[in-house]
């Protein structure tokens, strides 16, 4: 069977308030394996445990969206398909939609902050995507999409509020335990919508899956605090987390995280990117601040560590000037 025939799985499941599953997951992590090799899991010491680094900077869009992108585009049907898809993004869902629609033979458009990094800009519309731009702050993105939903009558491919981007998702950590031949003790997730956050809780029930989110934009870890959905605050401090933004998690995320996920942590623009100097210099990857913020935690004693405690690396489409300074030796 070609890899993007739609399987068992997707067949009537059209509902997209269902919730999603592992049964999803691992059938998204089948074909996943069908057209994209595993990303390597890296060793690291970290305070003297032994942990995995899981490289998903390593994606041919150099970042884990490339997951839940094809998963979801897969699985709709031929109808769907001729309709299109739209999706938000600030840049690595976009590419992820984008790559999926590229492969399928599916037009998408990507409604995009106008402040986007431009990397992201140029990698969207190099795969093949229609951009829509939008002032951010200023304008609601939701709206754009919803008007260019009803004009085409395309089919919405939501960042992280979606069964199927979800299931995709948490098919990194079918990969984690496959490799490390057992579930990992402790996961910690890159989190901005908790998208992938809720896909390794489905993924690898007996881990503890921790988000990790910058200070300010904690919305899942509050949301899971108190229960409900949180906003968040008008005057949330900037972060250079730019894939770590959104105003608030939805309630499909918060009905999958409440009982399988931990209490979040939070990071500091400094703690990210000493991350950043890490992956470099330790590690020799490329890494954006969002796609850090995992690793940043833990290099900054956020939560006590195990052995083969697995820490997700999720992006690595960073601004070149910004990289540069932020890896470049203090003067001395």
């Amino acid at each position: 069977m070609r890899p993007w025939t739609l399987c068992q799985v997707c067949q009537g499941a059209r509902d997209l308030t269902r919730l999603p599953t592992r049964e999803g997951v691992l059938a998204a992590a089948r074909s996943i394996a069908q057209i994209l090799p595993p990303t390597p899991l890296l060793p690291v010491e970290i305070d003297g445990v032994r942990c995995w680094v899981k490289a998903e900077t390593l994606q041919p869009i150099g970042a884990f969206k490339i997951r839940g992108g094809w998963w979801r585009l897969s699985c709709l049907g031929e109808e769907e398909r001729a309709r299109g898809v739209v999706a938000v993004s600030s840049g690595n869902h976009a590419q992820g939609v984008a790559w999926a629609a590229r492969k399928l033979g599916i037009k998408a458009a990507i409604v995009m902050p106008r402040n986007a990094p431009k990397v992201k800009l140029d990698a969207t519309e190099a795969l093949g995507a229609e951009i829509i731009l939008y002032d951010r702050p200023g304008e609601d993105r939701d709206e754009i999409a919803a008007r260019e939903i009803d004009k085409r009558g395309a089919v919405l491919v939501h960042a992280f509020a979606d069964p199927w981007v979800i299931e995709g998702q948490g098919s990194a950590g079918i990969e984690a335990t496959e490799q490390l031949g057992k579930q990992p003790p402790i996961i910690l997730a890159c989190c901005g919508g908790g998208g992938l956050t809720a896909g390794l809780a489905l993924a690898c029930p007996d881990s503890a899956v921790v988000p990790v989110e910058p200070e300010g934009w904690d919305m899942v870890g509050q949301a899971l605090a108190k229960g409900e959905i949180v906003q968040v605050a008008p005057d949330a401090p900037a972060t250079i987390c730019d894939a770590l933004q959104p105003p608030a998690t939805q309630q499909l995320n918060l009905d999958v995280l409440r009982d399988r996920a931990q209490p979040g942590v939070t990071v500091t623009d400094e703690d990210v990117r000493a991350a950043q100097r890490f992956a470099f210099a330790k590690l020799g990857l490329v890494a954006e601040p969002g796609g850090s913020a995992a690793l940043a935690a833990a290099l900054a004693g956020k939560l006590a560590l195990e052995d083969d405690t697995v820490i997700m690396l999720t992006g690595r489409n960073v601004d070149p000037t910004a990289y540069a300074a932020t890896i470049a030796p203090d003067p001395a």
